[in-house]
């Protein structure tokens, strides 16, 4: 089965469903490292991403660059900007398309990933979510089904979370503590694997 827009209406729908425990947990980590609203980017975010996807048009990019309209028009903080910068990049992949092969997927995360990083600043190894994401697009490469993707994603982000843990974090509003973010996950990497997991 082919990544559509049903299936993108599915995992809003799954996210959604925890996005209330999910935001309180990423405020809680935000807060210790930032200003302690990633989480309500989360919420405001999706919920309002929900709201509209009753009618997402078949045309997967169409319903992608909706998907990025809904959530930066509730979120002006920097996680919303670069969530809708990365649904944006999709989108300019798979316009006029109604159906997605899933070995497409590392190439559509890349492309996300890239305009993350034109957009952010942030660098592969700053222990941010682009490090959670580069880990899932190795993982997910040359897989072709959901579920293997599915499979290979949720191991990647976790090993992308271990292996980053014991590291500084070199960016943003935390990078200001230094040293002291050793021995703490990045709020970032938790959300993505949050909604990874969502999906699992």
């Amino acid at each position: 089965m082919a990544l559509t827009t049903d299936t993108l209406r599915i995992g809003i729908n799954k996210i959604t469903d925890q996005v209330d425990p999910m935001g309180a947990h990423l405020n809680e980590l935000d807060g210790r490292l930032g200003d302690g609203d990633l989480g309500v980017t989360m919420v405001n975010g999706f919920k309002n991403i929900a709201s509209v996807s009753d009618d997402l048009p078949d045309d997967f990019g169409m319903a992608c660059m909706d998907c990025a309209k809904a959530m930066t028009k509730v979120s002006g903080s920097s996680f919303g900007t670069l969530m809708g910068i990365s649904l944006m990049a999709v989108a300019k992949q798979t316009k006029g398309q109604t159906e997605i092969e899933w070995d497409r997927l590392p190439d559509l995360l890349q492309a996300a990933l890239d305009a993350m990083i034109a957009r952010g600043g942030a660098s592969i190894g700053d222990k941010t979510m682009l490090d959670s994401l580069t880990a899932v697009i190795a993982a997910t490469t040359g897989k072709t089904s959901a579920q293997d993707a599915l499979a290979a994603a949720v191991e990647a982000a976790d090993g992308a979370l271990i292996e980053f843990f014991d590291q500084p974090c070199k960016i943003g509003r935390a990078r200001i503590f230094g040293d002291k973010t050793k021995g703490m996950d990045d709020p970032g990497m938790v959300a993505i694997k949050s909604m990874i997991d969502c999906f699992a």
